[in-house]
């Protein structure tokens, strides 16, 4: 490449796009789904969309020649380019090897690996989207857990019909509801075929998504949620009465607490119907109630020597000292699960924090206070190992806390009031995010983090 095309203070223009890809040596692929843009003005609409500024983190996906990227480079604290193509990866280490907030990824972005981002805050996504593998793109940085807040995509316009599509419809489905229940979705504009070269067969859309509040729905069961989407969509035409995996429960009780009618059709109900389902249909004991301020705890002393009982409510607003646990649990890459915790939780809410954890009721050793902990909080029981205490502390909540460890994979069965979700990360990965921005995590966990981190150093 000629320094006049390499130079990342060089330019080229976006409607010679055909020239470029000649001097680069590339011919478009049609099973890479590869439609350039050429409108530098469209390409600027798109960028805008997302609203992204200095301090802001962006993740561009597939960026082919750059097309959005020459309105977002220089003006976002970093950007990550993910560039399935070699050729055009080359092209854009290359262009931008003097700009050192421009990362470029040669990768696939479906299976592309989140988990490093989070250390770095919200993440703004963009991206002209491969109609050939879209879906599952989205899946991978919009499902949650993601460090995604906000994303704009261009997409194929019969994809984009299906996520902003209104109950009743034929665009209306399964997709449509586990896309929105996370995000807000909105249609800013069509595109047709001109602005791009090769010129693709459809149009195009361009969506722009928001992370929804972590208040704005109570709590449910993901698991049983998507089950009952399946269920339902499988045959959307027919009624739902003989179709959902409801258990004992009668269809004609359940289509009265629900307010729907008893020939109820899948396509006919709108996302609160079905969050209202997936609720009444949850038997976990625990899934409205992660905690009582009537629990009783054992009060202790300095010493860490019992003294009497209160109950939680209590010990909280007067900071009396007492006990808990904290269980780290590995998978067999040594990976550490990390458990957001629900919005329910009356500490840390919406944080993360160890794998379980949780007060020792009154009269219950740590061993079997991290054994119950276990089970509800992940739905597995396993053999642990105690491998350091913590002393009471403002830190730790006033809690003397003893850290366990176990070896799990999962998968694991965690009451949605306890859990929002989850995520195995290795431990590099874990200290890298904690030291950048330990308010992702309770004090508890960090804690706990901090004194494991030594030991380990230790040994």
């Amino acid at each position: 490449m000629s320094d006049s095309q390499g130079k990342s203070n060089g330019s080229y223009e976006i409607s010679d796009v055909r020239g470029v890809l000649d001097r680069i040596g590339v011919c478009p692929e049609k099973s890479m789904g590869q439609n350039f843009l050429t409108d530098s003005a469209v390409a600027e609409s798109i960028v805008m969309a997302l609203d992204a500024g200095q301090e802001d983190v962006v993740v561009e996906i597939g960026p082919g020649l750059g097309a959005l990227t020459k309105h977002l480079a220089g003006k976002v604290k970093r950007l990550i380019l993910v560039e399935f193509d070699p050729r055009l990866a080359a092209f854009l280490t290359d262009y931008y090897k003097s700009n050192e907030a421009v990362v470029i990824c040669h990768a696939d972005a479906t299976k592309f690996d989140l988990r490093p981002l989070f250390q770095y805050g919200p993440i703004k996504l963009i991206g002209n989207l491969p109609y050939s593998c879209a879906g599952e793109i989205m899946r991978r940085f919009l499902d949650p857990p993601t460090p995604v807040v906000k994303a704009v995509l261009m997409l194929q316009k019969e994809v984009a019909d299906r996520l902003v599509a209104h109950p009743r419809t034929k665009a209306y489905g399964r997709l449509t509801l586990l896309t929105r229940v996370n995000w807000k979705t909105e249609e800013l504009f069509v595109l047709p075929a001109d602005p791009f070269y090769p010129k693709p067969n459809v149009e195009s859309t361009v969506l722009r998504l928001i992370i929804r509040s972590k208040h704005e729905f109570y709590p449910f069961d993901r698991v049983l949620f998507d089950r009952l989407l399946r269920c339902g969509f499988a045959q959307r035409r027919k009624q739902l009465k003989k179709r959902l995996p409801i258990g004992n429960r009668n269809w004609s009780d359940l289509c009265e607490e629900l307010d729907i009618t008893i020939t109820a059709r899948a396509e006919e109900l709108d996302l609160e119907d079905w969050l209202a389902m997936a609720r009444l249909l949850d038997n976990h004991p625990l899934k409205d109630h992660p905690q009582s301020d009537a629990e009783m705890f054992d009060v202790v002393d300095a010493d860490n020597v019992v003294t009497g009982q209160k109950s939680r409510g209590e010990i909280h607003a007067l900071d009396l000292l007492h006990r808990a646990v904290h269980v780290f649990v590995f998978n067999a890459l040594g990976e550490l699960y990390l458990q957001k915790r629900s919005v329910l939780k009356d500490c840390a809410a919406g944080l993360w924090g160890s794998s379980a954890s949780g007060h020792i009721d009154a009269g219950e050793s740590y061993q079997d206070a991290a054994r119950r902990e276990m089970l509800e909080e992940l739905g597995v029981d396993a053999q642990l190992e105690k491998i350091l205490d913590i002393d009471a502390c403002k830190e730790t909540g006033w809690e003397f806390v003893s850290l366990f460890i176990t070896q799990n994979g999962g998968p694991f069965v965690s009451p949605c009031s306890e859990v929002e979700t989850g995520v195995f990360m290795p431990v590099d990965q874990v200290s890298e995010w904690v030291e950048k921005r330990p308010q992702d995590f309770s004090s508890g966990f960090l804690g706990c983090w901090e004194s494991f981190i030594a030991l380990d150093q230790k040994v």
